[in-house]
């Protein structure tokens, strides 16, 4: 029973010097730290995790004046129904791609022509059937389009 009471009495000794050991490094840390400036610290984290997500790469689109945006307008607006045609609407029209009227097939064209202008604009402004919005100009004008048909209208014989 003697080895036993020797070994606690052992134990709690040891135990008590390191604990008294971890607290004077306690102080002694709080000390040397004490005079740093924590603010500085924490932008210097901030700044470096910001660093660390950033991204991989990044995207640059420019700028874009407001003249450039007017001489992108004018240039727009001045195309007249065969550069439309030939731009845009050539792509399907041509070889009749999904069922669209090809240009020169005057039966097909004089069955939409009947319905009036103003019911075949609205169609190539709305889209039909696999026909998108404004087909595939979609900075056409209501004028530039209503040119372009009546292109296609003048080559198929109408």
């Amino acid at each position: 029973m003697s080895q036993d009471k020797a070994l606690v009495r052992t134990f709690a000794v040891v135990l008590s010097v390191l604990i008294v050991v971890a607290i004077g490094f306690y102080i002694v840390a709080d000390v040397v730290t004490s005079g740093l400036e924590v603010e500085g610290l924490n932008q210097r984290q901030q700044a470096k995790m910001l660093e660390n997500i950033q991204p991989v790469a990044q995207v640059n689109i420019g700028s874009v004046s407001a003249t450039a945006t007017e001489e992108a307008g004018d240039a727009a607006a001045g195309r007249t129904g065969e550069q439309v045609y030939s731009s845009y609407c050539s792509a399907c029209h041509a070889v009749g791609v999904a069922g669209a009227p090809k240009t020169g097939d005057t039966a097909a064209w004089s069955a939409r022509a009947e319905k009036g202008m103003d019911a075949v604009l609205a169609n190539a402004t709305n889209g039909l059937n696999a026909m998108p919005p404004k087909g595939t100009c979609a900075d056409c004008s209501a004028d530039e389009l209503k040119a372009a048909i009546e292109h296609m209208l003048k080559e198929s014989g109408l």
